[in-house]
């Protein structure tokens, strides 16, 4: 098991509360095998070096692309009862969540590989299947608990100098007054953005090769389907480790 190592030598000009430890965790996009293994260092971490308040928050992006979905909300759902973890909205849960409500049609979600999705419920996509039909299958196959689970679901989070949120945040607008599709969807004009967010933002929603830290963000979306790396980052203090 590797020791934590610093993601930037440079200090960071937002701290969390005293005694305070968070986890952030980036985009698992159906990779429970990744994801056990992330639990499994944060509890060794934790074992290590204890800390008065620790927190778990999963950046959301759990569905979709690679292979086992069902399994990642199932171990979620667990972590959140066992550990009072934070489950983010991710841009692909919203799009599942808005299938089921009968808001879009499945094409939209399809796109982003809601196919794997339907595979890890046991579901295969057949030619001339309507989105009326895969709709009803779904509802059918959907644990009681995994529809709690996307209940539970929070559009962001917040602790000390740090807030959270699946793609980021709307510069020039307040973190108090930011919009739900802003912190699920936006890209470019944040990811642009020098601004002064009022906060530091951990966020995910666009792959990059490692985590990239910059004066007002990190971005640990270091696309796990399909490069096997998935980021948990321990934010105590005034530090951002790499687990």
């Amino acid at each position: 098991m590797q020791s934590p190592h610093r993601a930037t030598s440079r200090p960071i000009a937002a701290s969390t509360p005293a005694e305070t430890r968070i986890y952030a965790v980036g985009d698992i996009h159906g990779r429970a095998d990744l994801l056990m293994e992330t639990f499994a260092r944060i509890d060794d971490d934790l074992r290590r070096r204890p800390v008065a308040y620790a927190v778990e928050v999963y950046l959301g992006d759990y569905i979709d692309r690679g292979p086992h979905s069902s399994t990642v909300i199932d171990a979620l759902a667990v972590r959140m009862i066992r550990n009072g973890a934070i489950c983010l909205r991710g841009n692909h849960e919203a799009l599942m969540e808005r299938f089921l409500r009968s808001e879009i049609d499945f094409e939209p979600w399809q796109q982003l590989g809601a196919a794997q999705t339907f595979a890890s419920y046991g579901i295969e996509l057949r030619k001339g299947d309507t989105s009326t039909a895969l709709r009803r299958l779904l509802h059918i196959v959907l644990p009681p608990t995994h529809e709690l689970f996307l209940q539970c679901l929070k559009d962001s989070y917040c602790c000390g100098d740090f807030f959270f949120a699946h793609a980021g945040v709307r510069p020039g607008v307040a973190i108090e007054r930011q919009n739900a599709n802003d912190l699920i969807w936006i890209r470019s004009e944040f990811l642009d953005s020098d601004h002064d967010h009022g906060k530091f933002i951990v966020h995910g929603h666009t792959p990059v090769p490692h985590p990239d830290i910059r004066h007002n963000r990190i971005n640990i979306d270091t696309g796990a389907w399909k490069t096997g790396t998935l980021t948990c980052a321990a934010i105590e203090g005034t530090a951002i480790l790499i687990l």
